[in-house]
């Protein structure tokens, strides 16, 4: 079994700083916003690994033991301070986010975290490589299955499409006056049978690509003969496993809008339809509110958003997120150098 039943602990666990330690992070804050320009410049980025020891030694320590330990699949950090008005209206579009940001601070804290966990990267094919991504809802895109569609946003693991997918996200809340929860669900509250765990473990199931990436992968070859990976991975995606790791404690690879199990093989079906369920059932919502970052271990759970209606006012939920992964040199064969943070 996974779990036993009905004494899965909560997915997400949560880390309030005190006032004390408030003031020593929004100290470190302003005096690297002075220096500091652009937190994902790789002269700054490179400085990460330093830097991120500056910040609250509880706060530290605790995402030292989530990484190493694996102490909960997800956390919440309460406590970074956020001004409505400082930071602006929502924009309408990622691309319209003004630079240089009225949301310094908060991307060095992103940085900050980030660098503590790993490497921070991003994909060609999403918001044109940044780093640092802003989540907010696009008139455009409202019926997209994406962190800019306002429908629900079906729970998966984080491109879990590909092998190189991040281990951690992170999702910082700027503003979210809606309280609009994003939804979290731990694998390690699932309770499956003995057949059916190992149907997991096996190579018997397909996933592909989302919309984002497509559109992105099609816009970046245009008229040239070649199609992109993402393509590639469109028309042909590799077998994989949705269950790896620990056969009792097991990491998760799953995102039923984009999976299915191999053509003909119903016993597989069955059991993602298990597992499906079970995650369904475990989800746990978690409203973000202005300077609350929550970091999802994307081998341990997934996530998603439930629906809301957008004003497209300025006052709509607004998000900064990033992608972490522990061994940037595992993707070196779609990176054009080995310093090179952008895949694809």
């Amino acid at each position: 079994m996974l779990a036993a039943p009905g004494r899965a602990a909560p997915a997400a666990s949560h880390l309030h700083l005190t006032a004390q330690e408030t003031g020593h992070l929004t100290g470190l804050l302003e005096e690297l916003s002075g220096t500091v320009d652009n937190p994902t410049a790789e002269g700054f980025l490179a400085d990460v690994p330093r830097l991120a020891w500056r910040l609250p030694r509880r706060l530290v320590d605790t995402l030292l033991d989530f990484r190493r330990h694996e102490s909960s699949s997800a956390l919440v950090l309460h406590g970074l301070p956020v001004d409505d008005r400082v930071i602006g209206p929502t924009p309408l579009n990622w691309r319209a986010v003004p630079s240089p940001s009225a949301t310094l601070r908060q991307e060095l804290y992103l940085m900050l975290v980030a660098g503590l966990l790993g490497e921070v990267f991003g994909w060609s094919t999403l918001q044109d490589g940044r780093l640092i991504h802003d989540i907010v809802p696009m008139p455009t895109e409202e019926n997209e299955q994406s962190g800019h569609g306002t429908v629900l946003l079906e729970w998966h693991t984080e491109d879990g499409f590909h092998p190189y997918r991040c281990d951690y996200l992170l999702l910082l809340g700027l503003r979210n006056h809606d309280k609009v929860p994003t939804t979290v669900a731990a694998v390690d509250a699932v309770d499956l049978s003995g057949q059916l765990r190992d149907i997991l473990f096996q190579r018997r199931f397909l996933i592909r690509p989302d919309n984002e990436h497509l559109k992105r992968a099609a816009d970046l070859v245009g008229g040239i003969q070649r199609r992109h990976l993402i393509q590639e991975m469109q028309d042909a995606p590799e077998p994989c496993a949705v269950l790896f790791g620990h056969p009792e404690r097991p990491y998760v690879r799953v995102d039923p809008t984009f999976m299915d199990a191999a053509p003909g093989d119903t016993e597989a079906r069955e059991a993602l339809d298990a597992l499906v369920h079970q995650l369904e059932a475990g989800l746990e919502n978690v409203a973000l509110g202005p300077g609350e970052l929550l970091i999802v271990d994307n081998y341990k759970a997934v996530h998603g958003r439930s629906a809301f209606t957008a004003r497209f006012d300025g006052t709509d939920r607004w998000l900064k997120k990033a992608v972490v992964t522990r061994d940037l040199r595992k993707s070196r064969t779609l990176r054009a150098a080995p310093g090179e943070r952008i895949l694809l």
